[in-house]
């Protein structure tokens, strides 16, 4: 059963103490390592999953070997984000490696992804405008209760096909935003 729950502080602990042994492992393999997703906004309810962005120069043996050494293991059939519409003829920006640790322990997804790609960008947009915009993180969490309500059963696909169309129409708030702030991602959490 998908689960969605009240924010919950110590997230921001457990991702920096995550954070802290995957920058050990990785050193220079990583360029930024950033608490992304639900639970790197304050207040925002989420599924109790710690999602991590590492930002890495390329996808390679030498990264996925530093990252199964760190205790996860990658996720083959997953290569990509979901696409926005409009944007299908860029796939490649979209392209990403994710990692999970093995069964039993905390929850967390690693996802790798490279600079200056678009899926690199909208995740750290995201985050800093919901961030930014409370009400607009609140309005997402009651979608994303909605969708649970709606599909109690453990249907992640069904989730996803819900929640990333809502995702993208956020985002073009956060990109009104962005343009007109100025916005840029700030430092790396890690």
């Amino acid at each position: 059963m998908i689960t969605i729950i009240p924010y919950n502080p110590t997230w921001r602990d457990e991702f920096l103490q995550i954070g802290g042994i995957l920058r050990k492992v990785l050193g220079e393999l990583a360029i930024r390592i950033d608490h992304i997703g639900s639970t790197a906004v304050p207040g925002l309810a989420a599924k109790d999953i710690i999602d991590i962005q590492i930002t890495a120069a390329q996808l390679s043996p030498r990264l996925e070997r530093a990252v199964e050494l760190a205790g996860y293991r990658r996720i083959l059939s997953i290569t990509q984000d979901h696409v926005p519409p409009g944007r299908e003829s860029e796939v490649k920006q979209w392209e990403k490696w994710l990692f999970k640790p093995e069964p039993g322990a905390r929850k967390v997804n690693v996802h790798v992804r490279l600079p200056g790609r678009e899926n690199q960008r909208y995740t750290l947009l995201f985050r800093d405008y919901l961030r930014t915009f409370p009400a607009v993180a609140q309005a997402y969490a009651q979608a994303k209760m909605a969708i649970v309500n709606y599909h109690p059963e453990d249907d992640l696909e069904a989730y996803y096909d819900i929640k990333d169309p809502i995702c993208d129409i956020i985002l073009g708030g956060a990109e009104v935003w962005a343009q007109a702030s100025g916005w840029q991602p700030g430092p790396s959490d890690c």
